[in-house]
């Protein structure tokens, strides 16, 4: 039987989104996520073939929170481009007038999709691969841009945990997303066991996985900032609420 597929189905495709940049893209991006600037009317992303003999096809889009994809308020421009082997290319995403009606006093979240295509093979029994990535976007209002004062001061330390039951409930009293990667009883420790990743929208708040005992007193929490790092949130704990202490230091 000749196989000679251009493309995997998308629902192939999506397994490799989980893999982050370790499953060797060949059209990688510059960033794990997006903020979007409300005060602007676009933002750019870097995008580079990493392949340095075939050109690659970029297909851009942006999905909604439940993952639907949407063409407005955001739409990404151009939505497919050529990528010459070795080199870089930007892919722009545009504001349209209805983001003016999105939350004012709050980020909104999207996700930004890059899937890349790869050139017609002219070899029989070949199976190609597009794989395509998958990173948050941020829509940031102009009314709650941080100051150089909050970057000094992360606003993800007003986080705060309270017991509710056998389980820690993590409050977020800020008008941003908190994504949170790691939770641990110590600081040196390994993940506390049935922690899974969770991101915490503004001005709510949601339930630790792991029980509030296996957290112990004095939990640790990362999370991830807007460039990607991870830095660690240190908690102590007086009866049943726990709030950020020094020993983020």
């Amino acid at each position: 039987m000749m196989l000679n597929t251009r493309l995997i189905p998308l629902a192939c495709a999506l397994l490799t989104l989980g893999l982050g940049h370790t499953a060797n893209a060949a059209v990688g991006l510059d960033r794990t996520r997006v903020i979007f600037d409300g005060g602007k009317d676009a933002t750019s992303v870097n995008i580079t073939n990493n392949n340095t003999q075939l050109p690659y096809l970029a297909q851009g889009w942006i999905e909604d929170e439940a993952g639907k994809k949407i063409t407005t308020p955001l739409i990404v421009l151009p939505p497919v481009q050529r990528l010459e082997p070795g080199k870089q290319s930007q892919v722009k995403v545009q504001a349209l007038p209805a983001a003016k009606l999105l939350p004012q006093d709050r980020e909104t979240v999207y996700y930004f999709n890059l899937r890349e295509i790869p050139p017609r093979s002219d070899k029989a029994n070949t199976l190609q691969i597009a794989l395509q990535t998958r990173i948050k976007l941020f829509y940031r209002p102009q009314a709650i841009e941080p100051s150089q004062q909050d970057l000094s001061n992360p606003w993800q330390e007003k986080l705060t945990l309270t017991r509710k039951g056998e389980h820690y409930q993590v409050n977020n009293p800020t008008p941003y997303y908190v994504t949170l990667v790691d939770a641990r009883s110590s600081k040196d420790g390994k993940t506390v066991p049935g922690f899974e990743p969770l991101m915490v929208p503004p001005k709510g708040s949601l339930t630790l996985a792991p029980t509030a005992k296996a957290l112990g007193t004095a939990p640790y929490l990362t999370y991830v900032n807007d460039y990607g790092g991870r830095p660690l949130l240190a908690f102590t704990c007086s009866g049943d609420t726990c709030q950020v202490s020094s020993r983020n230091e």
